[in-house]
């Protein structure tokens, strides 16, 4: 599989996932700046070796051709909204509103988000056992799903 195909059939299945979904639509990111930065950060692991930006323009799931600069720009933003997103943290932590149990379904959230990603990680091989494991998975995924909804629309 050519890497243009295994990154973009990458990148469907994780813009696609219903709780990426519900992360990035409240989150700082535009889903064209998540896919660039997904881009940026992935497609060198996939490729196994460094990739310019003009091949990671390229790996843009959207059908017209953009340039080089055009796809840089968009990662410069993400890489903002990141940073920006990551102060904010910093600066409430520092402010003590972490302390705060308003923030305790934000935590439990992270908890449940670490479990479902846990879950992933260690999927069995057997199939009397990853029956089991994918209701298991399903059983946190819709949960997550429900929490995120109602934190999203307080």
């Amino acid at each position: 599989m050519k890497l243009k195909d295994s990154v973009q059939s990458w990148l469907i299945s994780a813009l696609e996932d219903p709780i990426t979904k519900i992360l990035y639509v409240n989150s700082h990111l535009t889903k064209t700046q998540l896919e660039t930065l997904l881009i940026d950060v992935l497609a060198e692991n996939i490729a196994g070796q460094p990739i310019k930006y003009e091949e990671k323009a390229r790996l843009r799931l959207i059908k017209a051709k953009i340039s080089r600069g055009a796809f840089h720009r968009t990662l410069e933003q993400a890489r903002d909204n990141v940073v920006k997103a990551m102060y904010t943290v910093i600066l409430l932590g520092y402010l003590g509103i972490f302390e705060s149990t308003t923030l305790d379904s934000y935590l439990e959230i992270a908890n449940k988000l670490k479990s479902y990603m846990e879950s992933y990680k260690n999927i069995p091989i057997q199939s009397v056992e990853l029956n089991e494991h994918l209701k298991a998975i399903k059983i946190i995924r819709e949960e997550l799903e429900t929490s995120l909804k109602n934190l999203s629309h307080p």
